[in-house]
C-alpha cells in the first residue's frame, strides 16, 4: 500500500509533539510505502496530476524512539502521478490554497483522502458548526460571524455576559484569538477595524459567547469516522486565555463526562457522513468551541498520558478503508466482466 501524507515541511517537524511522525513510522512498520508531499510540489504532466514526492527509503531497522526514527529517515524524490496512491492524508495547518482541492479533486474516487475533499471544503474554517442544527445552543456557544462593524457592534452589546470572544473565522493555533471586555468601549472599534480591514481585505470575524471556565483551559477531543477516539485537558499559560499546545499551553489528563461523550455521539454521524474522519473538537464544558479537520493534533499527548497507541487505531482505519475500496473495485470489475460474457453469449 502507498500512502501519502501533506505537510508543511519536514525539517520543522518536532517529533517528540508530532502526531504525523508516529502515524508515519506506524505505516512503515506495517511495510507500507509511505511518501511526503509539499503543497508548492503539486503539479499537472501531460493532463494528469502529479506530485514530486518524498519517498522514505527503506530503513533496516525502524528505531522504537521516535526522535531516532525521525533523525533516520532520508528521501528520494520521484515525480509520481497521485492516482498511484492508495491513501493520502491532508497534515497541513489551514490555511490551505483552494487550489490543492482542485489537484485532489482528480483522484478522490480512486484513492481514499483524509478527510476527504468536499467534506474539508464544507468544514475548513469555523462556520461548519452552523451544520449541527443547535438553535437552542445545548451544545454550541452563542456565535455570529459578520464582517459588518456596526452588526458586530449591536452583538456585543446583545451578548450575555461582560465579555465575548473574538477569532478571525481564517485560522489555527489560537492565532487571533482574544477576550474583548464590553465595557472597554473605546477600543472596540480599533480592535474590529484591525481584524476586519487590517490586512487591506475586508475580513470574516467571529463574535462567540464567553463560556465560564474558559480561563482553565478546554479539551481537545479526537474522532476517528464519527467515533470517540481520545481526549485531554489543555491548560493555557499564565495570562492567556488561548489553550493552545503550539503557543505554550500544556497538557492534562482528562475523563469525559459522559454529557460530553452525548454531544460526541450527536455530531459524530455527521462527521463520517461528510467524510470528515480524523477530526479534533475543541469543547469547553458540554460546548463545542471549534471542530479542526485538516490537521488536529494531541496523539502523542494523549499517548503519553492515557498510555495508549492512538496512531495504531488510525493507521487500522486507513488499511480497513482502503481494503474496502479494493473490494469495491474488484466486485464492480467481476459484475462488468459477468456482463460483458453475457451479451456475447446472446450473439
Amino acid at each position: 500500500m502507498h500512502i501519502g501524507f501533506m505537510i508543511q515541511d519536514w525539517e520543522q517537524v518536532d517529533p517528540s509533539k508530532n502526531s504525523t511522525i508516529l502515524i508515519i513510522r506506524e505505516c512503515l512498520k506495517r511495510g507500507h510505502k509511505v511518501s511526503i508531499l509539499y503543497p508548492e510540489n503539486l503539479t499537472v504532466h501531460n493532463n494528469i496530476a502529479h506530485g514530486l514526492l518524498q519517498v522514505i527509503e527503506p530503513l533496516e531497522k525502524i528505531p522504537d524512539s521516535i526522535i531516532q526514527f525521525y533523525k533516520k529517515v532520508t528521501f528520494k524524490k520521484v515525480l509520481t502521478p497521485l492516482h498511484a496512491l492508495d491513501s493520502f492524508m491532508i497534515r497541513k495547518d489551514p490555511p490551505i490554497d483552494p487550489i490543492i482541492y482542485n489537484f485532489l479533486d482528480s483522484i478522490k474516487n480512486e484513492c481514499i483522502i483524509i478527510n476527504d475533499i468536499d467534506g474539508i471544503r464544507k468544514a475548513n474554517n469555523k462556520l461548519y458548526t452552523t451544520t449541527f442544527n443547535d438553535p437552542g445552543n445545548s451544545f454550541l456557544p452563542k456565535t455570529y460571524v459578520s464582517k459588518n462593524k456596526s452588526f458586530i457592534r449591536q452583538m456585543i452589546d446583545e451578548m450575555p455576559g461582560d465579555k465575548v470572544i473574538l477569532k478571525p473565522l481564517v485560522g489555527s493555533g489560537g492565532h487571533g484569538v482574544i477576550v474583548l471586555e464590553k465595557n472597554a468601549q473605546s477600543n472596540i472599534n480599533s480592535i474590529l477595524d484591525f481584524y476586519i480591514s487590517g490586512q487591506g481585505d475586508s475580513n470574516y470575524i467571529i463574535i462567540q459567547e464567553y463560556i465560564e471556565g474558559a480561563e482553565n483551559g478546554d479539551v481537545r477531543v479526537l474522532m476517528l469516522n464519527g467515533k470517540f477516539l481520545g481526549a485531554y485537558n489543555r491548560k493555557p499559560p499564565e495570562g492567556d486565555i488561548r489553550a493552545n499546545i503550539q503557543i505554550g499551553g500544556t497538557a492534562h489528563k482528562y475523563k469525559m463526562t459522559d454529557s460530553q461523550l452525548a454531544v460526541c455521539r450527536k455530531i459524530g454521524p455527521r462527521l463520517a457522513g461528510d467524510g470528515l474522519f480524523f477530526v479534533g473538537v475543541d469543547m469547553i464544558g458540554d460546548k463545542i468551541l471549534e471542530v479542526n479537520v485538516l490537521n488536529p493534533g494531541g496523539i502523542s499527548n494523549i499517548n503519553k498520558l492515557d498510555k495508549v497507541k492512538l496512531h495504531l487505531k488510525i493507521v487500522d482505519f486507513i488499511e480497513e478503508k482502503v481494503d474496502e475500496k479494493h473490494e469495491k473495485r474488484a466486485e464492480l470489475e467481476y459484475l462488468l466482466k459477468r456482463l460483458s460474457d453475457l451479451k456475447q453469449n446472446d450473439f
